[in-house]
């Protein structure tokens, strides 16, 4: 099952990210800089099957880029976690 995935370092497991998962339907990924909302929306769908309703992306000092995607009703956040192996 090869993928091309381009925008997507890694998935995020600290208290603060499983809060998010299971409170707020949102997971937290490192992704690339060159990434935007749009191209980090059409590979978490296209990869995942899961639909996104909305991205916000924090650029940290350190020069991570995190995205945190909140995932819509009918996905759910702690199920794509256990599929990656997050949690």
């Amino acid at each position: 099952m090869e993928q091309n995935i381009k925008d997507i370092i890694s998935v995020q497991s600290g208290e603060k990210a499983t809060r998010l998962m299971q409170t707020e339907n949102k997971i937290s990924v490192v992704v690339s800089k060159s990434s935007n909302r749009v191209s980090i929306r059409k590979e978490i769908e296209k990869i995942f099957d899961v639909k996104v309703d909305k991205i916000n992306i924090i650029n940290k000092m350190s020069g991570e880029r995190i995205a945190i995607i909140k995932l819509k009703p009918e996905s759910n956040a702690m199920d794509l976690a256990t599929k990656l192996g997050v949690v």
